[in-house]
C-alpha cells in the first residue's frame, strides 16, 4: 500500500528545515527515516525529540538507563512526538584513567555538536554517573535548545553485616582499617561483594547524588527525579513524564537559557549547603555557569552557603544514604524547609516556578531532612575558599567532612611532586610525619596530572594509622570523591604545574590553616617565595597529542570551572548550510 506524504505542518520548528523541504534535501532525510522502518505518519508534522543516551557497560553506575529510554520514548509517542535515541560519551568513574574528569569537557563538546547537528527540537539527555550529569548541563546550555535531563538515580543501599553500608563513604573507612589491621581480607572481600546491590549511582552525597539534587534544584530536571533509587518504579513513570515534556517543550521554545538564571545558581548554591553536597559539586557549577554565560565566582560559593546550615542527614557527612532522602521526601521536601530563603519564582524546565513544581512537597522524616533549628551541623559548614599565599585564586575545603580539631592548624609541609611518589613511601615507618604533619601534594591540577584526579583526600600514612590517627590536614590541585571525608584542602588555584604557589612550597615549611577566617597560607617571607619562583621550572606537558593535548593548551584553572577557554559562554543553535 502507498504511502502519501502529507504536507508539513510544523511551521518554523527546528526539525522542518530537514523533514520538510519538499525538494531532495527533505527526501535525503524522510527516506533514510523510512530505512529504519518509520511511516511518514511517524515523521511528518511531528516534534522530533533525540534521547542522548550515556548508557554503556564501561560505565556501571549507568547500564539500566537502556529502559529508562523506553520509558521516556513511551512519554515522547504519547504526547505525539518522534523519538530517536543516540549515544553519547559515556563517563565511568570506576573504570576511566587517569581520571573521567579529563573527559568531561569532551562529552560536554560532543553533546553540544551532535543536538546542533541534527534534525531535533527538543532533546532528553539521560546521564547517572559524576561527570555525565555537568557534562550534560553543559552542553545543553551551550547548544540552548530546548533540554531537560533525566538522572539514572542512587543504588539501594548496601548491607553488611546487618548495617547500612555506603559507595565511596564507607570503602575508604574499611580500606583504612584493612592497613591499620583492624580489618581482615576475608571482611573486606565480603563487604565488597555487598556495597553494590542494584543499578544505579553511588547512594552517598557523592558527586552524582550532588549532581542530581542540584539539577533538580536549579530546574532543568522533573521534581523527585534526583533522589528515587534507580530501581524504583516510580523512576520509570518519571521517564515517561519526561519524555511527555520534552515534546511539550519543543512547542513552547522553553530554553535552557530561560532555566539556568542567576537565581537559579544561587538556589544550587544553597541547596549544596544543605544537602552536604560534594566539592565537586562546586566545579562543576562554575563550568555550567561559564557555558550559560551567568556570572559565578569563588566567592559567591563561599558567601551564599555559609549562612546555610547542614539539614540533610547523608554520608558522608551524616549518617543515612539516598533511600532514606528519598522516602523523607527527596528535593521537594529539601524545599519546604529552605522556604523563602530560597528564589522560589525561578523558572524550571517544567514550565512552573520552582516553589509551583515543588509546591506538593513534604518532609516524612524529620531525622533525615531536618529542621533550620535542629541542624546535622550548624550554618557554615559546608564548602569553604580559603586564599592565601598558597592558594591566592582560591582552594575548597568541605568543613562538614573535615575534622573540627583541625580546622585550625599549625605544622610542617612534607611535600611531593606526585600522588605517585607519596604512594611509594605512605606505607613506611619511617616516614618523617606525625598528626601535626601536613601532606602537600602536587602536580595533580587541571593539567599537571592532567585531568584533575579524585586524590586529595589522600591516605593517611600508616605510621600514623597504627597509632589510632584517622585524620591529618592534606593540601593539593587534585579533587576528591564526593563519598570521601576527612580534612582536605582542595582544588588549590593557581595549580602548581602552571606555576602556582603549591610549586614553591618546601618539607619544612610551617603551613597555617585557619577556616574560619578563610586563610591558608605557608609561614614563608615573600622575598623567599620571589626567590624560588625565579628558580622554578615548569614541568613537560603530559602528552603531545589528541584531546589531552587540546585540553592542556585550553583547560582554565579550577576557580573557573576547569572548562575549555573556548568553550565559555553559550553560543546557542547554529544550524548551519546545508551541504547538498
Amino acid at each position: 500500500m502507498s504511502e502519501q506524504t502529507p504536507a508539513d505542518d510544523t511551521g518554523d520548528r527546528r526539525s522542518s528545515s530537514w523533514i520538510g523541504e519538499g525538494g531532495k534535501n527533505g527526501f535525503i532525510t524522510r527516506h533514510h527515516m523510512r530505512q529504519m522502518g518509520l511511516s511518514g505518519r511517524q515523521f511528518d508534522g511531528r516534534p522530533v525529540i533525540g534521547i542522548a543516551n550515556t548508557w554503556s557497560e564501561l560505565t556501571p553506575c549507568n547500564t539500566h538507563l537502556r529502559g529508562l529510554a523506553d520509558a521516556v520514548r513511551r512519554g515522547v509517542q504519547q504526547a505525539g512526538g518522534l523519538a530517536l535515541e543516540f549515544p553519547v560519551m559515556s563517563l565511568g568513574e570506576p573504570f576511566m584513567r587517569p581520571t573521567s574528569m579529563l573527559y568531561r569537557n569532551m562529552m560536554a563538546m560532543e553533546l553540544e555538536e551532535l543536538v546542533r547537528a541534527n534534525p531535533m527540537d527538543a532533546v532528553v539527555v539521560l546521564t547517572g554517573c559524576d561527570k555525565t550529569t555537568p557534562a550534560a548541563l553543559m552542553g545543553v546550555a551551550s547548544v540552548d535548545l530546548p533540554a531537560i535531563l533525566l538522572t539514572g538515580g542512587p543504588m539501594l543501599n548496601g548491607r553488611f553485616r546487618g548495617r547500612a553500608v555506603g559507595s565511596g563513604t564507607d570503602v575508604w573507612r574499611m580500606a583504612e582499617g584493612l592497613r591499620a589491621g583492624e580489618v581482615t581480607q576475608t571482611e573486606f572481600t565480603e563487604f565488597e561483594s555487598c556495597l553494590n546491590r542494584s543499578a544505579g549511582h553511588c547512594m552517598t552525597m557523592g558527586t552524582a547524588s550532588s549532581m542530581a539534587c542540584l539539577a533538580e534544584v536549579l530546574g532543568m530536571q522533573l521534581p523527585y527525579g534526583a533522589a528515587l533509587p534507580a530501581v524504583d518504579s516510580r523512576r520509570m513513570v518519571l521517564a515517561e513524564d519526561t519524555g511527555l515534556r520534552a515534546v511539550e517543550l519543543a512547542k513552547e521554545g522553553l530554553r535552557p537559557s530561560h532555566v539556568l538564571t542567576r537565581d537559579s545558581f544561587e538556589n544550587a548554591l544553597i541547596a549544596n549547603a544543605a544537602i552536604g553536597g560534594s566539592t565537586n559539586a562546586v566545579i562543576h557549577l562554575l563550568a555550567i555557569a561559564g557555558r550559560a554565560g551567568v556570572q559565578l565566582d569563588l566567592d559567591d560559593i563561599d558567601r551564599i552557603g555559609r549562612d546555610v546550615p547542614l539539614l540533610v542527614d547523608l554520608m558522608p557527612s551524616g549518617r543515612y544514604l539516598m533511600e532514606e532522602f528519598a522516602y523523607a521526601g527527596g528535593i521537594p521536601g529539601l524545599i519546604t524547609r529552605l522556604g523563602d530563603r530560597l528564589h522560589l519564582d525561578a523558572p524550571t524546565i517544567s514550565g512552573l516556578s520552582l516553589g509551583d513544581s515543588m509546591s506538593d512537597g513534604r518532609v516524612d522524616d524529620d531525622v533525615v531532612i531536618r529542621q533550620w533549628d535542629n541542624p546535622v551541623q550548624p550554618a557554615g559548614s559546608g564548602t569553604a575558599v580559603l586564599r592565601g599565599n598558597i592558594s591566592p585564586d582560591g582552594a575548597v575545603i568541605k568543613i562538614s567532612a573535615a575534622s573540627p580539631e583541625l580546622l585550625r592548624h599549625e605544622g610542617p609541609a612534607i611535600v611531593f611532586d606526585s600522588i605517585e611518589d607519596y604512594h611509594l613511601v605512605v606505607n613506611d615507618d619511617d616516614l618523617d610525619v606525625t598528626e601535626d604533619t601536613v601532606v602537600v601534594v602536587r602536580n595533580a591540577g587541571p593539567r599537571g596530572y592532567p585531568g584533575m584526579p579524585e586524590i586529595g583526600n589522600l591516605a593517611i600514612p600508616k605510621k600514623l594509622l597504627d597509632r589510632g590517627v584517622r585524620d591529618i590536614v592534606r593540601i593539593s590541585d587534585a579533587r576528591m570523591s564526593g563519598t570521601a571525608y576527612g580534612t582536605c584542602i582542595l582544588h588549590v588555584a593557581p595549580e602548581s604545574a602552571v606555576g602556582g604557589p603549591l610549586a614553591l612550597i618546601r618539607t619544612g615549611d610551617i603551613v597555617r590553616l585557619d577556616v574560619e577566617n578563610r586563610r591558608l597560607e605557608m609561614l614563608v617571607s615573600d622575598e623567599e617565595i620571589a626567590a624560588r619562583r625565579a628558580q622554578w621550572v615548569a614541568p613537560p606537558p603530559a602528552s603531545g597529542r589528541g584531546w589531552t593535548r587540546l585540553y592542556i593548551e585550553h583547560v582554565q584553572q579550577a576557580d573557573r570551572g576547569a572548562d575549555l577557554d573556548f568553550l565559555i559562554g553559550g553560543s546557542g543553535d547554529r544550524p548551519g548550510r546545508i551541504p547538498f
